[in-house]
C-alpha cells in the first residue's frame, strides 16, 4: 500500500474514534447555590470545579467528576464560617436534548456552627505584663462562646503578633499554635501562646539624605523626641516619619529599624531621605461672577538655605479683585512641629459687593500639638481703606458720590484647626473645623476695641457604600461700640459657594445699595447629601440657611442641587441653587473643589 493510501487511512480512522467522544461533549451552564447569605455563597462559587468550567464544552467522564467533588468542595468552602456539619446536595437537571448546556443547583442546609469551647490565649515572658499587648489579648476574636471564624481568628492572630514587633518583643515567637475541632460535639478549642523575650529600646538614629544633602542633618536631628535607650515602640518612628512629611523637603522618606543589628538590645534606626525639587511653579486661570477673568501665578522655595527656611511668591490677578502674597518660613521645633512665619500681602477688591484696599503684615508661630490639632499665634498689623456709596443731596438730585475710610489695626489672633476624619481628601466619616480668637484695644495700635470669635465644623456620615452627608455649621461674633470704624476684611459676611447657596458671594448682610458692608455676626447652617455612581460621579441635593446680621438675624435659605465627582485631588462639586426669600430670585451657580472643614 502506498504511502499516501496510508496516511488517508489513518486519518480517517482517527476521525472516527475522535467522533464518540465529541457526541459526549457536553456543555456546563448555570451553578445555582441555595441555602446561604451572599458572602458564604460567595465563597463557595471561587471554590467550586463546576464554576470554573461555566460556559465550557467538558466530557461526561470530566462532569462526573465535578458533581462529585462538588459536595467536598462545598463543605471546605464552609468551614472558615464556623460550619462543619452542613448538609449538602447536590443534583443536575434530566433534559437529555443535545446542545443543551447542564444546570446543577446544590442546596445547602448550614447546621449549627461550632463554637469556641476553651480558649487559651497567652503571652509569657515580659510583653505579658504590657498594658497594651493584654488589651490586645482581651480583644482576640472569636471569644469563648462565639462562632469559630476562621477569618477573625488569622485577623486576631497577626495583630497580636505584629503589635508584639511593634513595641519591641523582636524576639517573640509561638510557644503553642493548636486548634482542635470536635465535629461531634460542634466545639472548637484553641491555645495560642507566645513567648515574647525581653523588650529592645531604641538606639542611635541616623539622617542620610541621598543623593546630595539640602539641609542640615542637625535639624533634622530635632525631630527625634526620645532618648536613647528609651523602650522601643513603632508609634514613635510613624510620628518622626510624618514630622519628615510635614517639612516637604523630601520627595521619599524610609526609615529602617535594625533589630538584627542591635547592641545590648539598643534597635538603631536609619532614615534614608530623598530631597524633592527646590522649586514648586504654579499656574492657571481662574474666573469668577465677581471677580472676573484672571489667572494665578505662584513659585515656592522648599528650601532656601540648609537652615530649611522656605519662601513663596503668589500674584492671584483678576478684572476686580487682586491679591499678592508673599511669605517667609523658618523652621520651629523648640516647642511643637510647626514654624515661624512672616507674610505681606496686598489687596485690592474693586466689586458691587465691596471698594477695598489692605496691606496686612502678619507674623505667627504655628505647632502641630497632635495628629488632629494644629494651633496658630499671631499678631496682625492691618491697614485698610474702603468705600461706601452715599447720596450727595446738596441739589436735591439722585447723584452720589464714593466716600473713603481708613483705618489702622494691631491685634493678636489664636486660631486651632481639628481635623479628625478617615480621609482627609474624601471623609466618609468624622468631623473637622476651625476655631479663631482675636481682639484689639484702641489706643493700643488699633483705631477701635473689639474682640471676635469664629467657629466652623463640619461633619461626615457615610451611608452605605456611595453616599454621604454632610452637615456645616458656623457662628461668628463680634463685641465692639464701634463697628464702624471696622474696617471690611475685620467683619462677617453671608452667602456663596461655601456658605449660603442660592445666593452670590456676601450678597447675604447688611447692604448699602450694592455695597456689601459686613456685619458683627454670622450664623449660617447646611444639610447635604450625596449619592456617587460606581464611576466616582454622582449628585446632591442640599439646603442652606444663615445669615449675617448686626442685631437681629435676617434668615435666607438656599436649596438646590449638583453634579459630584471623586476627583484624585478631592470632590468637585458644581451646584445650582436658588434662595427661597424672594419669588423673583434667580438661580445660582456654585463651583468648588477640594475638602474644607
Amino acid at each position: 500500500m502506498r504511502a499516501p493510501e496510508r496516511l488517508t487511512r489513518f486519518a480517517a480512522l482517527s476521525l472516527l474514534l475522535l467522533l464518540p467522544a465529541l457526541a459526549q461533549a457536553i456543555e456546563v451552564g448555570e451553578v445555582r447555590i441555595e441555602g446561604l447569605d451572599e458572602e458564604m455563597t460567595a465563597n463557595v462559587r471561587v471554590s467550586l470545579s463546576l464554576e470554573q468550567a461555566q460556559g465550557r464544552d467538558v466530557s461526561f467522564r470530566r462532569l462526573a467528576y465535578m458533581l462529585r467533588v462538588a459536595e467536598d468542595e462545598t463543605r471546605e468552602a464552609l468551614e472558615p464560617f464556623g460550619f462543619y456539619s452542613p448538609e449538602i446536595t447536590v443534583t443536575r437537571d434530566e433534559r437529555e436534548d443535545r446542545g443543551t448546556p447542564v444546570t446543577v443547583t446544590i442546596r445547602v442546609t448550614p447546621g449549627e456552627p461550632v463554637r469556641v469551647r476553651n480558649s487559651n490565649i497567652a503571652i509569657l515572658g515580659e510583653g505579658g505584663q504590657d498594658r497594651y499587648l493584654r488589651r490586645e489579648l482581651d480583644a482576640f476574636a472569636p471569644a469563648t462562646g462565639a462562632v469559630f471564624d476562621h477569618p477573625a481568628y488569622e485577623t486576631s492572630k497577626n495583630r497580636i503578633s505584629r503589635r508584639l514587633a511593634q513595641r519591641g518583643y523582636f524576639d517573640a515567637d509561638f510557644a503553642s499554635r493548636r486548634v482542635e475541632v470536635t465535629r461531634a460535639q460542634e466545639a472548637a478549642d484553641i491555645e495560642l501562646v507566645w513567648t515574647s523575650g525581653e523588650r529592645y529600646d531604641m538606639g542611635a538614629t541616623t539622617f542620610e539624605q541621598t543623593p546630595n544633602e539640602v539641609v542640615d542633618n542637625s535639624l533634622l536631628e530635632r525631630l527625634i523626641y526620645w532618648e536613647e535607650g528609651q523602650y522601643y515602640h513603632q508609634g514613635r518612628l510613624d510620628r518622626l516619619r510624618t514630622s519628615l512629611q510635614r517639612l516637604d523637603y523630601f520627595s521619599s522618606i524610609s526609615i529602617d529599624p535594625q533589630p538584627e543589628n542591635a547592641v545590648d538590645r539598643r534597635v538603631p534606626v536609619e532614615v534614608t531621605l530623598t530631597p524633592a525639587p527646590r522649586k514648586v511653579q504654579t499656574a492657571g486661570i481662574s474666573y469668577g461672577t465677581d471677580s472676573g477673568a484672571g489667572f494665578r501665578l505662584g513659585e515656592e522655595r522648599r528650601y532656601v538655605n540648609r537652615r530649611g527656611h522656605k519662601a513663596q511668591a503668589q500674584l492671584d490677578w483678576a478684572q476686580r479683585r487682586k491679591t499678592a502674597t508673599l511669605q517667609y518660613r523658618i523652621p520651629a521645633f523648640a516647642w511643637l512641629d510647626g514654624w515661624y512665619t512672616v507674610s505681606l500681602q496686598g489687596a485690592d477688591e474693586q466689586t458691587r459687593y465691596i471698594d477695598s484696599r489692605r496691606l496686612e503684615l502678619v507674623g505667627s508661630r504655628s505647632g502641630q500639638y497632635n495628629d488632629n490639632l494644629n494651633l496658630i499665634a499671631s499678631a496682625h498689623v492691618l491697614r485698610e481703606r474702603w468705600g461706601y456709596v452715599e447720596d450727595d443731596g446738596d441739589d436735591g438730585t439722585d447723584d452720589v458720590v464714593r466716600e473713603y475710610r481708613y483705618a489702622t489695626f494691631l491685634y493678636p489672633s489664636l486660631r486651632a484647626e481639628y481635623i479628625d476624619v478617615d480621609d482627609r481628601l474624601f471623609p466618609r466619616e468624622g468631623i473637622g473645623g476651625t476655631l479663631m480668637l482675636r481682639g484689639g484695644l484702641e489706643g493700643a495700635g488699633s483705631d477701635a476695641s473689639f474682640t471676635q470669635i469664629h467657629a466652623r465644623a463640619t461633619w461626615y456620615r457615610g451611608i452605605g457604600e456611595r453616599n454621604r452627608l454632610i452637615v456645616r455649621g458656623e457662628v461668628g461674633a463680634t463685641n465692639t461700640s464701634a463697628l464702624v470704624d471696622m474696617p471690611p476684611s475685620l467683619r462677617f459676611y453671608a452667602g456663596g459657594d461655601r456658605s449660603i447657596r442660592g445666593y452670590d458671594w456676601r450678597e447675604v448682610g447688611p447692604r448699602l445699595g450694592d455695597f456689601a458692608l459686613g456685619a458683627k455676626h454670622v450664623t449660617t447652617g447646611s444639610v447635604e447629601f450625596e449619592h456617587y455612581f460606581e464611576n466616582g460621579f454622582g449628585f446632591a441635593v442640599f439646603a442652606d440657611s444663615g445669615s449675617a446680621y448686626d442685631d437681629r438675624p435676617d434668615w435666607r435659605t438656599g436649596v438646590g442641587v449638583g453634579f459630584r465627582w471623586a476627583s484624585p485631588v478631592g470632590p468637585l462639586r458644581f451646584d445650582v441653587a436658588r434662595g427661597l426669600d424672594d419669588p423673583d430670585s434667580p438661580f445660582t451657580l456654585h463651583l468648588d473643589i477640594g475638602t474644607s472643614f
